[in-house]
């Protein structure tokens, strides 16, 4: 039976969601904005897919014993029969819309990109939501190493961009169907003898996907991680061949890496390459009052990681001084696993929501509002009227405008313009709405000077000059 809400709890995000406020919208605004500058400069295309998707594309393709299909999926039937989910990830409904709307008769490869919401009904914590944001990348029909780097480079150039100085790329190769049927016995053969000390979800992960025991967060199987059979000594040539391409690409454009040979991602459709990417987590104040000591060896212990040449998972940085932000890898059977026909396939997934919270305990800069131009400020009905006129006018002259039609004192209006930030303020009161003119104020220096409106676009456009560049020659006193 459902649970009936109060009135104050209907009234709040339900759990696992959360309002993403302006101030936090900045920082989001500002990555969705360097993403999509980024990926389009290297020739992927937007494009937008339902949040629901047909429950039976899942399956087959993330894995019947995945976490996502057996606890977090969020299924609905509708009135018509249709069994329905929120979507969950992006790859399989990127490979969906590639066969749907014919992409194969594009010039290949087909490089797609998006960013939006995606659901997973799963413990909330601290940068794990139920509703997150992710952004995606994916290559479909390159078959070939430079398609891997291309995705993991493009991912590294957004960390850049967005100011991380220090990330690693931890990456494996899994092998294809063939050659990783010898390393699946051998790695069950391994857990069955350490069956006793493994969890319960990973008892069962041994039955129908071992492979799965790799990624377990438990403290007491990520010991016996350390043990387990390596994936690279199990690898066919053509799998070793492939791998160590992708390694002189990212080589060649010195992005730092090193081989984790036990990494494993969660779902079922990835072969050959895998990886993530893990930034040096910056401690926020609380933690560095809490634990100055520990902070300061977490942060030693990361950059000797990254500054390092020598790229072996034996030199693997402390976990905690790393957060995760992304990862990704091949998945060459997908589409074969929906009944089509082979599509060799490479993408990335980025967590929106980790990645904000992580810029912001940085101080980017990234909240930073641009402060107006010009606030406009009206006395009166009719000035009223007149300043919503000009302000669209002001807006398609490229200017940045801000105005408060809520108030009516020019005092309040003339503190809210310096609040903001504004160079110039524009007053109009009811004579000057009669004579059609209007006051331009100083915002710095409250020297003000009255001109006609119709010569307003040329003033502001000398007045902001002069702003910006205080030494210039020929710079007028205001009056």
């Amino acid at each position: 039976m459902p649970k009936k809400l109060s009135k104050k709890d209907f009234l709040k995000t339900p759990k696992g969601t959360r309002d993403i406020m302006p101030h936090d919208a900045l920082i989001w605004r500002a990555i969705e904005s360097k993403v999509g500058e980024i990926a389009s400069a290297y020739g992927f295309k937007f494009i937008r897919t339902p949040h629901i998707e047909h429950a039976e594309l899942f399956a087959p393709t993330l894995g019947e014993a995945s976490d996502i299909v057996e606890k977090q999926m969020y299924a609905f039937k509708t009135g018509g029969g249709d069994n329905l989910v929120l979507r969950p990830e992006w790859t399989v409904p990127a490979v969906r819309a590639y066969f749907e709307h014919g992409m194969h008769s594009w010039p290949q490869p087909v490089m797609l990109y998006t960013y939006g919401s995606f659901f997973r009904h799963e413990n909330p914590q601290k940068g794990r939501f139920r509703e997150f944001g992710q952004f995606d990348l994916e290559v479909l029909g390159d078959e070939s190493g430079a398609a891997d780097a291309l995705v993991v480079r493009v991912f590294s150039i957004i960390f850049q961009e967005l100011g991380f100085k220090n990330f690693i790329v931890h990456i494996n190769t899994l092998g294809d169907k063939e050659c990783r049927g010898e390393y699946r016995k051998e790695l069950v053969a391994y857990y069955r003898r350490k069956i006793n000390s493994l969890c319960k979800d990973c008892r069962n992960r041994l039955k129908t996907n071992p492979l799965r025991l790799l990624d377990c967060k438990e403290p007491s199987c990520q010991e016996l991680k350390e043990g387990a059979p390596k994936t690279i000594d199990f690898v066919c040539q053509s799998c070793r061949a492939h791998f160590k391409n992708v390694l002189e690409f990212l080589d060649e454009l010195a992005v730092p890496y090193f081989i984790d040979p036990r990494l494993v991602r969660g779902l079922d459709y990835y072969s050959r390459t895998v990886f993530e990417v893990f930034a040096e987590r910056v401690q926020t104040k609380k933690e560095n009052q809490e634990d100055k000591e520990k902070a300061e060896n977490i942060k030693d212990a990361s950059k000797t990681a990254v500054d390092s040449n020598d790229k072996t998972a034996e030199n693997k940085p402390e976990e905690a001084s790393l957060i995760a932000l992304g990862g990704g890898g091949r998945y060459d059977y997908l589409a074969e696993s929906l009944g089509q026909k082979k599509l060799f396939g490479v993408g990335v997934a980025i967590g929106l929501d980790r990645l904000a919270e992580e810029l912001k305990n940085r101080s980017a800069g990234l909240t930073r509002e641009k402060k107006p131009d010009i606030y406009m400020v009206q006395l009166g009905p009719q000035a009223k009227k007149k300043t919503l006129a000009m302000f669209e006018s002001l807006r398609k002259a490229k200017f940045n405008v801000a105005q408060s039609l809520a108030k009516d004192s020019l005092r309040a209006q003339l503190q809210s313009a310096d609040k903001a930030g504004a160079a110039l303020a524009l007053i109009i009161g009811q004579k000057e709405a009669l004579d059609g003119t209007i006051i331009i104020r100083d915002m710095s220096t409250g020297a003000q000077e009255t001109v006609l409106q119709e010569k307003i676009l040329d003033n502001l456009k000398k007045k902001l000059k002069i702003l910006a560049n205080p030494q210039a020659p020929g710079k007028a006193e205001v009056k």
